[in-house]
């Protein structure tokens, strides 16, 4: 398999083919899990997923890419396991995801997200921890369908504990992003920590169920685990990149977003780490501020060119994207998935939004 390159980077904001590949069949058996009328919660929880407005009519608004769900699939079939088998713990995933969002948004206080009012904008604080609350539930409820999907009861309680203990460490990530939030002085091994259980936990999760469906032998299972554990650093640090420097036309916030939220992403980390006299002194100016302005932004912003900020993190980015292909490169999979799960690697590499 080809190793992609920080240099090799260029736009490249086409979804890979296994995205369409499954997005059928998953959309299908993700409206399925929802589709309970008995509560209005439900239609909440369908309009969260952008299915319909918030009068429960069906619309075609901004869906997610569905990376969770669709690394597990691949996970399956590229080690010998079908779409059908591994698609209740693909839901779950997805559902897992989305149940995080609503209370991110909620955290966050994001009012907003793929361009329409969040579920707590909508309906309040209250309603939306328990939409959130239920999604979690209905996740756990899709895995009873692994039996009957032909998985052996031992593999379906494997799966059952590598999704709790995914969202466990998600969870506890989460927490570890709010307790940072106001420290200058969070160093890269903390950050990385971070971002191994906030967003690396249900990536690394996504490929290693995936293969322990399809392959159920722990090795090939192992190996689809780290490879899982380095694309989550892929995914998160691109993510920071794109939340300083990424096309406001494209992912919808103004260049410099995350610094006008002091948010601890890893440039901000990166940059503090390295700065020194006057530069370090400008940087604890405007994170103790209150609200940052347009000024202390673009301070930051040059801080962060004169550093190379964005080099560093696109850099390290691209380490674990090698690493993460070097991870299954000896694995035998089913003919053609080794150019799909490169094609991801770079998507996540290089992607716009």
């Amino acid at each position: 398999m080809a190793n992609p390159s920080v240099d090799a980077a260029r736009r490249f904001d086409t979804l890979p083919s296994i995205f369409q590949r499954y997005r059928s069949p998953l959309r299908a058996a993700l409206r399925r899990s929802l589709a309970s009328d008995t509560l209005p919660v439900y239609r909440m929880l369908r309009y969260s997923m952008g299915w319909n407005d918030a009068d429960g009519k069906p619309i075609n608004a901004t869906e997610g890419k569905a990376l969770r769900p669709t690394l597990c699939l691949f996970g399956c079939e590229a080690t010998g396991g079908t779409i059908e088998r591994g698609m209740p713990a693909a839901v779950a995933l997805e559902l897992i995801h989305h149940f995080s969002l609503i209370h991110d948004d909620i955290q966050d206080r994001d009012e907003t997200r793929h361009h329409r009012p969040t579920l707590w904008a909508m309906w309040g604080i209250p309603v939306a921890l328990v939409a959130g609350n239920t999604m979690r539930v209905v996740a756990d409820r899709t895995l009873w369908q692994l039996v009957g999907n032909g998985v052996p009861h031992r593999a379906a309680l494997q799966v059952a504990a590598l999704l709790t203990e995914a969202y466990l460490q998600m969870i506890e990530g989460q927490y570890l992003d709010l307790a940072y939030e106001g420290q200058p002085d969070i160093s890269l091994d903390d950050y990385l920590g971070m971002i191994s259980r906030k967003t690396g936990a249900l990536i690394r999760c996504s490929l290693h169920v995936g293969a322990v469906l399809g392959a159920q032998d722990d090795t090939t299972a192992a190996a689809f685990r780290e490879c899982g554990r380095s694309l989550g650093y892929v995914f998160q640090i691109r993510d920071d990149v794109l939340g300083i420097w990424g096309d406001e036309k494209l992912t919808g916030k103004p260049v410099g977003a995350d610094i006008r939220r002091k948010k601890n992403s890893l440039p901000i980390v990166y940059a503090m780490s390295r700065a020194r006299g006057a530069e370090k002194e400008e940087l604890m100016r405007i994170y103790k501020k209150e609200s940052p302005d347009s000024s202390d932004v673009d301070s930051v912003l040059g801080i962060m060119a004169r550093l190379k900020t964005q080099e560093y993190a696109q850099s390290l980015a691209a380490e674990n994207c090698e690493r993460a292909l070097g991870h299954i490169r000896d694995v035998a999979l089913a003919p053609g998935f080794d150019s799909d799960i490169n094609e991801v690697a770079r998507f996540l590499l290089v992607r716009e939004r």
